[in-house]
């Protein structure tokens, strides 16, 4: 007599393979939904790290300007017989140092603003 096969519920083997399905599916549906919110999330740190980025060159740019203003509006004050420097022009010329020394300042800008304090 031929082997009938069973029709209707599954065999204990039949379940535990479904099951293996099910949750392989889920492991790899959870696994791609994790990949795009880290994906997100990087893309937002990096949008904060660019726009503190310019917003420092912004504040570093005001600076350098105020800087400049403060130069211009500053009346060339007259360096005494002696050839000393007064305590402004050394206060002013020891700001623009630390400027430089920030990064605010160029090399350039800071030779610029040095002759402008000098004469």
């Amino acid at each position: 007599m031929p082997m009938m096969r069973r029709m209707g519920r599954r065999g204990l083997i039949g379940m535990a393979a479904t099951t293996a399905v099910v949750a392989g599916t889920a492991t790899a549906v959870s696994g791609a939904v994790s990949s795009k919110q880290q994906a997100k999330a990087n893309e937002q740190a990096e949008a904060q790290q660019y726009e503190a980025q310019q917003q420092q060159a912004a504040m570093q740019q005001a600076a350098a300007d105020a800087v400049a203003q403060q130069q211009a509006a500053a009346p060339a004050a007259a360096q005494p017989a002696s050839g000393a420097m007064s305590p402004d022009v050394v206060a002013q010329l020891q700001q623009l140092a630390d400027l430089k020394a920030q990064g605010v300042l160029s090399d350039e800008e800071f030779a610029n603003a040095k002759a402008k304090l000098l004469g």
